[in-house]
């Protein structure tokens, strides 16, 4: 039983050994993905959040384009030519720069 045992022990290793030496244990593929722009933070000129519509009117000036609320709470958008920002009611929630098309 013991011989038996240590014939096991060693097929394992030698299993583990042959397929660490054949590269499939240190093979990866890494996938990077860009998928989003970030949204502007604390002292950054395009942080709105907590800012009325009146403000971030007062300090972008008029939108593009102006998308009606959806959803409960109502989230509406103004679109600028560089970013949008994010309104619940009438709170600004954030501003995100748009994608650089390629």
């Amino acid at each position: 039983m013991n011989r038996l045992a240590d014939i096991t022990k060693r097929c394992v290793l030698l299993g583990i050994f042959a397929f660490v030496l054949s590269g499939n244990a240190l093979h990866a593929d890494v996938l990077t993905i860009n998928t989003f722009q970030p949204e502007a933070r604390p002292g950054d000129q395009l942080f709105v959040n907590g800012l009325s519509e009146q403000a971030v009117l007062a300090r972008f000036g008029e939108p593009l384009e102006r998308i009606a609320p959806v959803g409960q709470p109502p989230i509406s958008r103004w679109v600028y030519e560089t970013f949008t920002v994010y309104f619940e009611y009438n709170t600004a929630l954030h501003a995100v720069v748009h994608r650089q098309r390629r």
